[in-house]
C-alpha cells in the first residue's frame, strides 16, 4: 500500500540533540534508546472508516515531530504505519451506508493520505494494511496454537441468533506471562498500561474486548483469528479455517516483519495503552522472545469546546473540513502544536484564532528580516532544538519562536538591521513541518 508524498525537509545547520519521550511503561521520560546512528518507530494508523478528526492529526503530528527530531539529530529513521482496513467498526459503517467496505475503507483512506500530505507529516517508509499481513497473521497464530500460546474456543448462537462457529482462536494471557520468567525483559500484562487486572476489565470490553465469551481461559485473552461468520469477509487461514485476524496481532506482525526487535518507539494515542499494545507487546514477546519495542510512547486525547470529541457523539473537527474552509495547514499544526502532546486538549475557536496570527506574524518576520543568519536567529533555533529535544515540548519550542518574530519585528521598525529570516523559515519547516510562504 502507497503513503503520500514526501513535503520538503530543508536542511539545518548544526545537529539536534537527540530527544527524549515520555515511556509510558516506564512512567517517566527517558533519552530514546536508538540502535546505533539510526531509529526506528511504529505508529499505529486508522480504521478508515470515517474522515481525518483532530485527534487523528494531533497523534500523527506528535509523532512526526519525533521522527523529524531523530533526523535532525543525525539518525536514519524507519518509520511503520498500518490502516486496520478489515474491523468490526468499518463493516458495521458499510453495512448502515449500504456500501461496499473495500470501497469505504479506500475513499477514507484516500482522504487520510490527502490529510496527512497537506500537514506536511512525513510519511512513513512502510505503510501497511491489515488485509496485507493476513498471510504473515496466519503464520504467527498457527504457531502459537502448536505451542499451547493460542487456543480455539466452541461455537455458539447468541441474543440476535447469529451463529458463531467453532474455531475461534484466543491468546493464552496465563502461558505467555509464564514465558521465560526469569529474563528480566519478559512479559506480563500491564507491562505498558501499568493498569491493574480491576481497571482493565471494563476498559477491555469497551475497546474490542469480549470478557464474557463463553470458552476463554480467562476473560482477558484477547481474539487472534476469527472464524469466518456468514455475510463478513475471510480469508485463508491454513490450519485456522477461513476468517480474518483479530486486532492486536495484525500490528505486531506488522511491527515484526518490518523493524528490529526490538523497535525504538511504539506510538499512538492513550486509548491504546490497554489493550492495543499491552497485548500487542504480548503477541510480540510470545512469537520472538524479545520485547516488541524499547518505548511506549502515548498522545493525550482532543475533545471540543470542553466535551469529549468521538464519531459516537458527532462531534468532530475534521482536518478536511477546515481545509475547506480555507485554513492554512500550516495554521492547523500550529494549534495542535500549541498543546503539549501528552496532554488531553480541546481544540476551540480561539486556539485556531491564535494560530493564525502567530502564522501570521512569524511569516511576515522571516519574509522582512534579511536572509543571513545573526546571533539572534542562532539563539532561536537552538531553543527550538532545545525545547523539542524535551520530550517534544512544542508549546516551549512556539514561544521561542514568538520572541524572535516580535523582537524582530520591533528591530526593524526601528530602523535597525536584523537577520535570520532563511535559517528560521527553514527550522519551521524542518522542525515543525509548516511551510511560511504557503
Amino acid at each position: 500500500m502507497h503513503a503520500w508524498n514526501e513535503p520538503d525537509l530543508p536542511s539545518l545547520p548544526g545537529t539536534a540533540p537527540l530527544p527524549t519521550v515520555f515511556d509510558t511503561a516506564q512512567n517517566r521520560a527517558l533519552q530514546t534508546e536508538v540502535e546505533g546512528e539510526a531509529a526506528s518507530l511504529y505508529v499505529c494508523g486508522i480504521t478508515p472508516y470515517d474522515a481525518t478528526h483532530m485527534g487523528h492529526a494531533s497523534t500523527y503530528v506528535a509523532f512526526d515531530l519525533l521522527n523529524r527530531a531523530w533526523r535532525d539529530a543525525g539518525l536514519k529513521v524507519t518509520y511503520v504505519q498500518n490502516v486496520t482496513d478489515v474491523d468490526d467498526p468499518l463493516l458495521e459503517r458499510a453495512n448502515r451506508d449500504g456500501v461496499d467496505w473495500q470501497e469505504l475503507a479506500e475513499d477514507q483512506t484516500q482522504l487520510f493520505r490527502t490529510d496527512m500530505e497537506a500537514l506536511k507529516v512525513l510519511p512513513p517508509d512502510h505503510y501497511v494494511g491489515a488485509v496485507e499481513s493476513i498471510p504473515w497473521v496466519v503464520e504467527a497464530v498457527e504457531n502459537l496454537v502448536e505451542r499451547g500460546l493460542g487456543y480455539p474456543v466452541e461455537g455458539y448462537t447468541d441474543e440476535q441468533g447469529q451463529v458463531h462457529p467453532d474455531g475461534d482462536i484466543y491468546f493464552d494471557v496465563a502461558a505467555a506471562e509464564k514465558l521465560n520468567e526469569q529474563d528480566p525483559a519478559h512479559w506480563f500484562l500491564g507491562q505498558v498500561s501499568r493498569l491493574s487486572r480491576e481497571e482493565m476489565l471494563p476498559i477491555f470490553a469497551e475497546r474490542g474486548g469480549d470478557p464474557q465469551r463463553a470458552g476463554k481461559r480467562d476473560a482477558l485473552d484477547p481474539l487472534l483469528w476469527r472464524r469466518a461468520r456468514d455475510g463478513e469477509p475471510r480469508w485463508n487461514g491454513g490450519k485456522l479455517g477461513e476468517g480474518r485476524p483479530g486486532w492486536h496481532i495484525e500490528c505486531t506482525m506488522i511491527s515484526q516483519k518490518l523493524l528490529p526487535a526490538p523497535f525504538t518507539v511504539q506510538g499512538g494515542g492513550s486509548d491504546l495503552k490497554f489493550p492495543h499494545h499491552d497485548m500487542g507487546a504480548g503477541h510480540a514477546y510470545a512469537i520472538a522472545g524479545k520485547p516488541m519495542a524499547r518505548h511506549y510512547a502515548h498522545t493525550g486525547m482532543v475533545g471540543l469546546d470542553g466535551e469529549k470529541m468521538s464519531k459516537s457523539l458527532g462531534n468532530l473537527v475534521l482536518v478536511s473540513n477546515l481545509r475547506a474552509q480555507g485554513v492554512n495547514p500550516g495554521v492547523i499544526r500550529f494549534a495542535i502544536m500549541d498543546n503539549h502532546y501528552r496532554n488531553d486538549w480541546f481544540w476551540t475557536d480561539e486556539l485556531l484564532t491564535k494560530a493564525q496570527s502567530r502564522f501570521e506574524i512569524l511569516a511576515q518576520a522571516t519574509e522582512q528580516a534579511s536572509a543571513d543568519a545573526d546571533e539572534a536567529a542562532e539563539a532561536t533555533l537552538a531553543a527550538v532544538r532545545d525545547h523539542l529535544a524535551d520530550d517534544l515540548n512544542s508549546p516551549a519550542a512556539l514561544v521561542a519562536l514568538d520572541q524572535w518574530a516580535l523582537s524582530t519585528l520591533e528591530r526593524l521598525k526601528a530602523g535597525e538591521n536584523a537577520g535570520g529570516g532563511a535559517l528560521i523559515r527553514d527550522a519551521v519547516l524542518a522542525r515543525l513541518g509548516v511551510d511560511l510562504t504557503a
